[in-house]
């Protein structure tokens, strides 16, 4: 039986991947919490197969999550889960360590197949997310200027190109207005000196 933690900040998420669980004869959701902090404090407690982790969480986001789990030694498979489609954000989580990246608008097919390949060692990477990856090793930083961002300031321009507004993307990120401007500031003073450059 494959043991499965679920991170998520929305009920009707965790009972939607139970569901889904229930239809399989080898997949148990075992855990759940609906934040980042109370996850992490979990995870050390038990031992789950798999994590299926939204990227959006309302303490501190799916990839500090990850990246936390990284940096205590833990070497549990993580599916990073999203509302958004975007490759760009797979990437950036395959590359901080996931185990594969999955949308909330994926098949119910897709995420037994991705918990089932991530239990059993091995990378689930959709043909898009593939493709865009490769794209990233064979661009250079002049040419994708947003390779140069962190992982909080890519956040902050992609709300930024949606037309969110700073209070906006402030109460999704949980996070201070101050704080999102500083973002917003070293995210296009990067972009422009990269621009500049060619």
């Amino acid at each position: 039986m494959i043991r499965v933690f679920v991170v998520d900040d929305h009920p009707i998420v965790r009972c939607g991947l139970k569901f889904i669980a229930q239809k399989t004869s080898d997949i148990d959701i075992c855990w759940e919490a609906e934040n980042g902090s109370t996850a992490l404090q979990m995870i050390r407690e038990v031992e789950p197969d798999v994590i299926v982790l939204d990227i959006s969480l309302p303490d501190i986001s799916g990839m500090e999550v990850l990246k936390q789990l990284h940096s205590e030694g833990f070497a549990i498979p993580v599916l990073i889960l999203s509302g958004s489609s975007d490759e760009q954000y797979a990437v950036r989580a395959l590359k901080a360590g996931a185990s594969g990246f999955l949308s909330k608008a994926g098949s119910t097919d897709e995420i037994i197949q991705a918990v089932r390949t991530a239990s059993a060692g091995r990378y689930y990477i959709s043909q898009r997310t593939a493709e865009k990856l490769a794209e990233t090793f064979s661009l250079s930083e002049s040419e994708y200027p947003h390779l140069l961002l962190s992982d909080r300031e890519f956040d902050v321009m992609l709300f930024l190109a949606k037309g969110y507004r700073i209070c906006d993307i402030s109460n999704i990120l949980n996070l201070s207005p101050t704080t999102v401007s500083t973002y917003r500031t070293r995210l296009l003073k990067k972009i422009a000196a990269t621009a500049m450059r060619n």
